[in-house]
Parts: structure tokens; sequence; C-alpha cells
């Protein structure tokens, strides 16, 4: 995986946009033909195996796989985190969305009220590892949806998640979509509402979600959506609490 000299720093102006509405990017990690090797690997070997997690062979592979490790901890997405975080950052869930032709909708939705965080304090990258349009179902969010948070109500039938974002509670109309090239990526945080909608292309749409929290916070890795033996990576500076679990890259010695 080539790996960017440049500085990914954010400027003030971003750190402000972060703040007001939740999310930043597109960025790139790398350019389409150098992601369109990593697709290969994801591919044959990653996607046809089981991982850690017995739920889901596309949860946690940043456990055994090391192009998932490495494109957890790469440093366009790191280095941009930790100037809204700080220098200590860890990576604590990894999870690929793949979604074929006709793929279900995933309602609007915060991401915060389905994960097992205390403090409930995340930062995600959605990263394109497929060509991701409206047509094959990209991400859509609302700008500044973050700043609060909403009542989540049972899904209607036929849709990806139990529990929806109350409609009521938000406006539609301000909704963007986040169409990405392979190897971008947005950030977003953990109160953002965002959704998808079914795939009505005849092409897959793949991509990979990273979540970014800070030593402080309390990642209960026992429980679901995670896994017994469930391991975080410090991707960046130190931890001085010792809450959580750690593994260093799949392979290493």
């Amino acid at each position: 995986m080539t790996v960017s000299k440049q500085d990914h720093r954010l400027s003030r102006e971003d750190v402000d946009f972060f703040v007001a509405n939740g999310y930043l990017g597109p960025y790139a990690a790398m350019r389409p033909e150098e992601m369109a090797e990593i697709r290969a690997e994801i591919d044959t070997g990653v996607l046809t195996s089981d991982g850690p997690n017995p739920r889901s062979r596309g949860q946690s592979r940043h456990m055994d796989s090391p192009v998932v490790y490495d494109l957890a901890t790469h440093p366009a997405i790191i280095e941009r985190i930790a100037c809204l975080l700080g220098p200590d950052l860890v990576a604590w869930a990894t999870n690929f969305w793949l979604k074929a032709p006709g793929g279900a909708e995933i309602p609007w939705h915060q991401d915060i009220n389905f994960w097992p965080l205390e403090p409930p304090v995340n930062i995600s990258a959605w990263i394109a590892i497929d060509e991701v349009t409206i047509e094959n179902s990209c991400v859509q969010i609302i700008p500044g949806s973050h700043r609060r948070s909403i009542p989540h109500i049972p899904t209607e039938e036929g849709m990806a998640f139990n529990d929806m974002a109350d409609p009521q509670f938000f406006d539609v109309e301000r909704a963007i979509n986040m169409e990405l090239q392979p190897g971008e990526f947005f950030l977003f945080s953990e109160r953002l509402l965002h959704r998808s909608s079914k795939n009505v292309s005849t092409k897959r749409r793949l991509g990979i979600s990273v979540r970014v929290t800070l030593p402080i916070v309390h990642i209960f890795q026992d429980q679901a959506p995670l896994h017994p033996g469930h391991t975080a990576i410090l991707a960046k500076g130190v931890d001085v609490m010792g809450f959580n679990r750690y593994a260093g890259r799949p392979g290493a010695r």
C-alpha cells in the first residue's frame, strides 16, 4: 500500500467546518489504481474467508488482515482525525459495507445509537473501495445533524437495520450525497445522520468504515457488534488509561 508523505493536517477552517457540520471530505488516501490492487486482495483473500468475528466476515478484519489494518491506520485518515481529537487515537472497529445490486436501504440513523462506547466519542472514516455513486448507493448525510441526539424507532419492513432515526426530528431536504472515487474517504461524527438507499444499479458498492476514538473511552469489546476476544489498534500516540485491549499489525513480529 502506498503511504503518502504529504501533510495531512487540517486547517483551523477545516476544524471549524467539522464542528459546525459534523463531517469533512472527501479526501484521497490513495489513487484509484492503487485501490484496485487492494480491492483484488480484499475480494480474493478477505471477504471469501472467515474472520475473527463469528457474526460477520466483514467485521473486525483489522485483526487478521494486514491490508485492512493498513487501511485503518492510513496516515491520511489518522493524521486528520488527530487534528480533531488529539494525538492519542484508538481505531476500535472496522466494518465492510458491501451492497450488491438490489441491496436494501439503510435508513437514516446516528451510529452512536448502536455502539458499545462510554463515553460516546468517535469519528468514522468511510473509505470507498469501489466507485461509489448515487446509483449504486453512496452514503447520504445531513450536515449539522450531529448537534443533537435523535430518537430512534423501529424500521419499516425491508430495511437493512432494525432501528432508524425518527423522521419527525430532521429535514431530509438538507441531505447531500457523498459520491467517492476508489481510494477516497470522508470523516463524520458519531451523531451525524446518514443513510444509504437501495442499490438500483447493476454494480455492487463496497466500502469500509474505520471507527476512531480516544484512550479515555471504554470499548465494551465483548459485546455486539464486537465479539469476545476483539482487539483494537492503538493508531497514534499512547494509552495511559489501560481500559481496552490492543494488538499489532497481523503477521508482524
